[in-house]
């Protein structure tokens, strides 16, 4: 059990409700949402957290109360309309049979969304103001238009009450409505609402007096809310001090819900969405100056990665809950383990900010290590044993082959798995040696854990071919040998190195290096950064329009940082045609993709990043003697389903089935790795 367990374990009262622990997951909003209700998937993805042991858990960042805030980006929540209620009392019965309580987040967004989605209806804010995050320009709100937005505020909290939800928070964080009209920053009125922070809090006393009259006094309301925007003009920390103390004196919040930050760009969005660059907990500060003003419960999230940090959190008393609510995208049974005595077998958030970038790109909320989270309609997070034991051999020890190892052990087979070097880890060895993105060696590392642990026979500085494989007369063969950096197809390649060349140590260039990405993801921007602090003159040239372009909105701008502090020239729209020497250094020509017009660098080094190629020689070796000639039938993969091979008899004829997984099939990244093997594998 780890230090001070007994503070998380305790259960919080709430005025009446008893929240088993201390222990929840915040409002976020991961684009589960179908026709602006919470159906299966989103309920399955909360009811995992509920079975896992959490106290609470909150649904629905920014579920929106009127419909000119609108619920259809990011696949949102409405609450605007009473058709969301039978949904909410499904919803609730499915997470109370598990002992956790659930509640939802409301807001009205305010200028913090876009036009031209859904109704096509003008943003609006206490101001008008444009938000560079939203790109949009608000309407100022009229008093009819206020009293409106007070009546649905109210309304949407009745439906709360009336689904069977044990409560709600408003959202005054982030630059949603009520903050806006709070900021300084946003709140250029000079009617009641505007001009002195009292009357700048008015619109958001109003907001929570009509929601505690539809709703009574015996309900549960929160807010969440900034201790302190760290903006210029914005609100300042004695500002946050002052609003929270107010509306808690005033009874309208049964608890407050702090983070630090805002989000009115892209900067700020990153910090106030904390990644690996951050340390653990960062703004806890924050809360805990508020809680010393206040006497209703505080609840705090901003990378509280570990258990041992949130109790140490709660038992020094600077929160009474702690939001762990990325720490359960990455295991959502993390309460139960450690009240089984199994904090070993957590698997720990590393903070790669995965989740949250592929929303803000129009994706859904996955994790970067646990393919099953968002799933679970079709993918186990507890693996099922198989009717027979088989024994089955691994090719590969990166985290594609981790993850296959572990989950067919799992399943109950003998597994043994063969890796040549003498690391397991594969290319996130390779990726973690970049700066700030060392925090992902977590996920190798709890994966050779419990590979370990499950009894795997682990190789390493083996490389098989057919006669080891062969000697071990397997049923299954999983190929998941990785890939190779290629150093693309410009005139004179050879005399380039890649970015792994400079990570893991075999060219250490110095004076001047182009560094040319035509990827771009984390490899190049990292690497970039690498060479900057060894005294290069870097600069980092792209094909696409900016640098880093695949990279989401919690890293690309915390890479961009990095590369402005460190005096990076960045060049996009540009490709890497020719290289060729020229007395002892390097001429490197270039052309922009968008006039053609073409440009020479003389430089020290030329550094490039072309992704990788598959490393598919043994899989091809191995083919024609399989049974099912190394095929993987992708319908049965979208499907969640088993391998015909393996369900018609075929499986149990001598002869071993083979697969291919990972960048051995074609170069991507941790997380196809990952699911290709837990979708496979969890049926062999």
């Amino acid at each position: 059990m780890i230090a001070n367990a007994e503070a998380l374990l305790k259960p919080l009262t709430i005025k009446g409700l008893t929240i088993r622990n201390r222990v929840m997951s915040t409002s976020h909003a991961p684009s589960y949402g179908k026709d602006g209700k919470p159906q299966q998937r989103y309920q399955l993805y909360h009811e995992e957290k509920a079975k896992g042991g959490i106290g609470l858990t909150m649904f629905g960042g920014s579920s929106s109360v009127s419909i000119d805030s609108p619920a259809a980006p990011w696949n949102q929540i409405s609450v605007a309309d009473d058709s969301v209620v039978p949904f909410f009392r499904e919803f609730s019965e499915r997470i109370h049979r598990h002992g956790a309580k659930l509640m939802i987040q409301l807001t009205h967004m305010g200028r913090r969304t876009k036009w031209d989605t859904e109704h096509w209806l003008p943003v609006k804010s206490a101001s008008v103001t444009r938000e560079p995050a939203s790109r949009a320009i608000s309407k100022a709100l009229e008093q009819e238009e206020i009293d409106r937005i007070v009546a649905d505020f109210a309304a949407a909290a009745r439906r709360c009450r009336e689904g069977g939800l044990d409560g709600c928070e408003i959202s005054a964080a982030h630059g949603h409505l009520v903050d806006q009209f709070w900021s300084p920053n946003s709140n250029h009125r000079t009617d009641k609402y505007g001009g002195s922070l009292e009357n700048r809090m008015r619109f958001g006393i109003e907001v929570l007096s009509a929601m505690r009259e539809a709703v009574g006094d015996d309900y549960v309301i929160g807010m969440r809310m900034s201790g302190d925007e760290m903006l210029k003009g914005g609100l300042s920390h004695e500002d946050c001090v002052t609003i929270a103390a107010e509306y808690a004196s005033r009874g309208l919040v049964d608890f407050l819900n702090i983070i630090g930050g805002q989000a009115r760009d892209h900067i700020a969005h990153a910090v106030s969405l904390p990644n690996m660059s951050f340390p653990v907990a960062p703004f806890l500060p924050l809360p805990s100056a508020i809680k010393r003003e206040v006497d209703v419960p505080i609840f705090h999230a901003q990378r509280v990665t570990d258990l041992a940090t949130g109790a140490r959190a709660v038992a020094e008393g600077h929160v009474d809950m702690i939001a762990m609510t990325r720490a359960h995208i990455a295991d959502p049974h993390l309460v139960r383990k450690l009240t089984e005595g199994r904090a070993d077998d957590i698997r720990q958030c590393v903070g790669a900010g995965y989740c949250i970038d592929r929303i803000y790109v129009g994706g859904d909320a996955l994790c970067i290590q646990n393919a099953a989270t968002g799933r679970e309609a079709t993918m186990p997070h507890v693996i099922e044993k198989a009717e027979r034991q088989k024994t089955a051999v691994v090719v590969g020890g990166g985290v594609g082959g981790l993850e296959a190892a572990r989950v067919l052990a799992e399943r109950g087979h003998a597994v043994t798995l063969f890796e040549k070097s003498d690391r397991l880890g594969g290319q996130v060895n390779v990726a973690s040696k970049a700066t700030w993105r060392e925090a992902l060696s977590g996920i190798p590392r709890w994966l050779v854990a419990q590979v370990t642990k499950l009894g795997v026979d682990i190789r390493l500085g083996t490389e098989a071919g057919e006669a080891e494989i062969a000697a071990l007369a397997p049923d299954i063969v999983i190929v998941a040998t990785g890939g190779l950096p290629q150093r693309g197809e410009a005139k004179g390649f050879e005399h380039a190195v890649t970015t792994w060349d400079v990570l893991e140590g075999r060219s250490q260039p110095s004076g001047t290096v182009l560094l040319y990405d035509e990827i771009g993801g984390h490899n190049a921007a990292s690497t970039a950064e690498v060479l900057a602090k060894m005294g290069c003159l870097v600069e980092l040239v792209t094909h696409d329009r900016m640098i880093g372009e695949e990279i989401g909105p919690t890293n690309q701008p915390v890479h961009l940082r990095e590369l402005y502090k460190l005096g990076v020239l960045m060049t996009p729209n540009s490709e890497l045609i020719e290289i060729y020497p020229e007395g002892n250094r390097l001429i490197a020509a270039i052309r922009n993709t968008m006039t053609d017009a073409e440009e020479e660098r003389v430089v020290d080094s030329v550094v490039v990043d072309y992704g990788t190629l598959p490393v598919d020689g043994l899989h091809f070796a191995l083919k024609d003697r399989a049974k099912n000639r190394g095929l993987t039938d992708d319908h049965a993969i979208v499907a969640g389903a088993p391998q015909p091979c393996e369900i018609n008899g075929a499986a149990a004829e001598p002869g071993y089935t083979l697969y291919r997984i990972g960048d051995a099939v074609a170069g991507r990244n941790i997380h196809a790795a990952i699911y290709d093997a837990l979708r496979l594998c969890k049926d062999l």
